[in-house]
């Protein structure tokens, strides 16, 4: 089993900027891919970046050039920055990690941008 915390959630300004950290524990080895999703109000759960474990990335259109993902931490966290933050980026923000081929996700972390 492995086990993923969020952090790194609030509110914030229209044009500031956070970092969500996504950290692993228990059995991880055999990372396939990480992703962050996030979730608005009355809205389906939406893709926003994927890293494999060769390091490739992949970005929503609609986020592109201001967020980035990466791993760090012995490679058991999966980080997303963003930056220059719009209130349509409020929602809950979710951590997906990917061992051995077994999905396991995260409990969300709530990014509120006030305009």
């Amino acid at each position: 089993q492995v086990q993923l915390v969020e952090s790194g959630g609030g509110s914030v300004q229209a044009g500031g900027s956070l970092r969500l950290s996504c950290a692993a524990s228990g059995r991880t080895f055999g990372f396939n891919a990480g992703a962050w999703y996030r979730q608005a109000p009355e809205k389906e759960r939406e893709l926003v970046a994927s890293i494999r474990y060769d390091g490739s990335t992949n970005y929503a259109d609609s986020l592109k050039g201001r967020i980035t993902i990466s791993r760090g931490g012995a490679e058991k966290t999966v980080y997303l920055q963003m930056n220059s933050l719009k209130p349509e980026d409020t929602a809950v923000y979710y951590c997906k990690q990917r061992y051995n081929g077994v999905e396991y996700w995260g409990r969300g972390t709530q990014v509120i941008v006030a305009s």
